[in-house]
């Protein structure tokens, strides 16, 4: 009777032991399993009483479906007939609140709110999406060109989108043939049957309302990007390219250690300019007609505008004619079918305008227009309509930071506004509300705000700090949030709408690292020398600082350069921060940064960095490292940096720049020539290497490599098809060239941009850290 408290007391003597020992680099960089699963994705059971969630399992990449109810309980795996009954994410419901649509492992379903039944609408191969309510009760969903509809009772094809001539269209003037159709009276009557054949089928589908419409033929001359059906199944909006058009030459990856026991040879993506992103055209469809128009864009202000027309000049390159090329980004339709809004961007992605379609005259109507002169934001550019249908919500960036916005008619209405952002936007069931992320305390600490949709007060739902997103219940009464901190991976709690105290749901770490004592990171904000204000950071130090002692200092570097790792949600890089840990324990200080160009600091700090990378952020490490000697007992002559990818570049940029000042350095996944990089991303900041040279050459490290005099490793996937290993292969040619020394270069053969094998790791952070220990001591 006593054998199973006695084996608990030994567990957590054992635990406790484990946990008195300093952290090691081995169990630093060991498969996360041994933390515990974050929450990866979460939803509501129809009826509100449970949530759904997503825990990777165990040892494997299997993601297995939890339920735990709102009012506390030991979550269940759901398994067997159970998994047939699930709900699902990206949940829509009808005008009524009595239904619900969603998409579950490719098939659309349909819940009966009132009593739970669930209807299964689709069970095929293909990859249903997109489903949306239409007033009357209607559901439609894509299915790649094709649309589907369900009037509640059966489900037909409502539109078919087909990239060829129409059957019938007169073929262009051609001698030859006319003169054969002249002369044989067999081809001219065959050709005769034919067409009296597809004029009766015409006229028999126009009669007969069981068949599905006739396809919608737009041309063999063009390629279907996209397509938004109206909810009544009366309009089609689509988007095309070019088929024929240059989409610019695609990079060769070769893999050395392969199952085949060959090298093979994959193909990545292209680079930076070579070509630009294909621009769209823009075109509506009416269903029962068959006829489609094209929209052109000439109603959209500045759309003549050339952004780039001086550096064009510059660089001897023909002015612009016309319209800017454009992309559309996403459709929104009202669910009555009688609004749609466009989100289209310029291909130089300096200009994002939202239009409304004038469905009749097949015309675009500018609603908003957003122009930044150096790049239009990658986030805050959600948009859609209220349950009136008339009334269009809109984030923008125009104020400096990512605020709400309303526009019904000609009144405009900005609901929220200060320095901080909104983000991940939804609004309430009935439409007198919305409820949002919100970084108002501090740029790190996001909650879930509410504000009136007729505008009014902010208010702060939640008290968590680190809310990484929400959903709102069935009947809107609830919130399902997902919520982290430091050293606690995404979990899950339940608030009321109306906000108060949050009920815990889920706890999924293990015990081993929860009996762990971590240093909780300090938010600290260092005064910038160069004029940027504050820039925040994360402080890593022991408790308390010994008189007179001077610590040798390690700074790190995030990487995406638009990320925010200075916050109270859990790190993305949750492994350098138990190796920031370690170095703690053995008598370093580590200082985090979120530099010019991080996220959620406002569109001023994110554009910090335009046509110059590299320049900003080292001012603000200096800054930070003259910080550390000033008000920490940072020793300045032993100073280190490291970071991957971004992170990677400016280890380098630190290293080349200003020898001398960081002892050490180390550059993961690192970026060597920008013009090696992507289209979406590079071109943004440093638009193209034809057009603007001087960015590229001052942003590359490759063209100023010839700096370094001090340590640096070099470390990189040889399969990473995001950050190209032939970057560091080409700044080690480099390095021979310029003879330096004290480098060296560490490939990983079967790695990615993002590490996923714990051998990797440890061997990567072994000598991270061999290296700081060499020099930084």
């Amino acid at each position: 009777m006593r054998t199973a408290p006695l084996l608990a007391a030994l567990l957590l003597t054992s635990l406790s032991a484990a946990a008195a020992e300093p952290i090691t680099l081995s169990q630093t960089m060991a498969d996360p399993d041994w933390i515990g699963p974050p929450v990866e994705a979460a939803w509501w059971r129809w009826d509100g009483q449970a949530a759904q969630y997503l825990l990777k399992r165990e040892g494997t990449s299997i993601r297995d479906r939890w339920q735990v109810g709102i009012i506390g309980g030991t979550p269940l795996r759901l398994d067997g007939s159970a998994l047939a009954d699930l709900d699902s994410g990206d949940v829509v419901f009808n005008a009524a609140a009595t239904r619900s649509a969603f998409v579950r492992n490719g098939d659309v379903f349909v819940r009966d709110l009132r009593s739970g039944a669930l209807t299964q609408l689709t069970r095929t191969t293909d990859r249903e999406s997109r489903p949306q309510w239409s007033r009357d009760g209607g559901l439609v969903w894509n299915v790649g060109n094709a649309w589907y509809r369900w009037d509640g009772r059966t489900v037909a094809q409502a539109a078919l989108l087909k990239a060829e001539d129409a059957p019938g269209k007169q073929p262009k003037v051609d001698d030859l043939r006319e003169r054969q159709l002249r002369l044989i009276d067999t081809l001219r009557d065959d050709r005769a049957r034919r067409e009296a054949a597809r004029e009766q089928d015409d006229v028999w589908r126009a009669a007969d309302n069981t068949r599905a419409p006739e396809p919608t033929y737009l041309g063999k001359d063009l390629a279907i990007v996209d397509s938004a059906l109206s909810p009544d199944g009366h309009w089609l909006l689509v988007a095309t390219t070019e088929k024929s058009a240059d989409t610019g030459t695609a990079g060769k990856m070769p893999k050395y250690v392969t199952e085949s026991g060959y090298e093979e040879v994959e193909d990545v993506r292209t680079r930076v300019g070579r070509n630009d992103p294909l621009p769209h055209k823009l075109w509506l469809a009416e269903i029962s007609t068959g006829k489609v128009r094209e929209i052109g864009w000439d109603a959209l202000p500045g759309i003549k505008d050339d952004p780039l027309a001086a550096l064009r000049k510059a660089a001897g390159k023909d002015p612009l004619k016309g319209n800017r090329p454009l992309q559309m980004a996403s459709v929104q339709w009202s669910s009555d079918s009688h609004n749609v809004a466009v989100m289209l961007r310029a291909v130089d992605n300096k200009d994002r305008w939202i239009a409304s379609v004038d469905l009749a005259k097949a015309a675009l109507q500018s609603r908003h227009r957003l122009h930044d002169d150096a790049w239009i934001n990658w986030g805050f550019n959600d948009f859609g309509w209220l349950p009136d249908g008339s009334t269009l919500w809109y984030l923008s960036e125009e104020s400096g930071y990512s605020h709400l916005y309303t526009l019904n008619g000609n009144s405009r209405t900005q609901l929220t506004q200060g320095r901080w952002e909104a983000s991940e936007v939804q609004p309430a069931r009935d439409g007198r509300a919305f409820y949002f992320l919100c970084n108002r305390a501090q740029p790190g600490d996001y909650e879930v705000c509410r504000v009136p949709a007729s505008g009014g007060a902010v208010s702060e739902v939640t008290a968590l700090d680190g809310v990484e997103n929400f959903v709102l219940s069935p009947d809107g009464s609830k919130l399902l949030v997902r919520h982290s901190s430091a050293y606690v991976p995404p979990q899950l709690s339940v608030v009321d709408a109306a906000g108060g105290s949050a009920r815990t749901l889920t706890d999924t770490r293990t015990a081993a690292f929860k009996a762990r004592s971590w240093i909780q990171p300090q938010i600290v904000q260092v005064p910038s020398k160069h004029g940027a204000g504050t820039i925040w950071g994360k402080l890593y130090t022991p408790p308390t600082l010994q008189a007179g002692k001077k610590y040798p200092i390690v700074m790190f570097v995030h990487g995406a350069g638009y990320l925010q790792n200075v916050s109270a949600r859990y790190p993305n890089y949750f492994r350098e921060q138990m190796f920031h840990n370690l170095l703690v324990n053995e008598g370093y200080i580590v200082l985090d940064l979120d530099y010019r160009a991080s996220e959620g600091y406002g569109r001023d700090w994110r554009t910090a960095i335009y046509r110059w990378m590299g320049k900003p952020e080292l001012e603000d490490y200096l800054d930070g490292l003259d910080w550390l000697v000033d008000n920490q007992q940072g020793d300045r002559a032993h100073a280190g940096i490291y970071g991957g990818s971004y992170g990677g570049f400016m280890s380098f940029v630190a290293l080349f720049k200003k020898p001398g000042v960081f002892k050490a350095g180390a550059a993961l996944r690192p970026v060597s020539d920008w013009s090696q990089y992507n289209h979406e991303y590079t071109s943004n900041i440093l638009n193209t290497p034809e057009l603007d040279p001087e960015a590229y050459k001052r942003s590359s490290p490759l063209e100023y490599a010839d700096g370094l005099q001090d340590n640096l490793l070099i470390a990189h996937g040889m399969i990473d098809d995001n950050v190209f290993f032939k970057d560091s292969v080409m700044l080690t040619q480099k390095l021979i060239e310029l003879r330096k020394d004290k480098w060296e270069l560490a490939p990983y053969p079967l790695e990615r941009h993002g590490f996923t094998h714990p051998d990797s790791w440890y061997d990567e952070y072994r000598r991270i850290h061999e290296l700081f220990e060499r020099t930084l001591k």
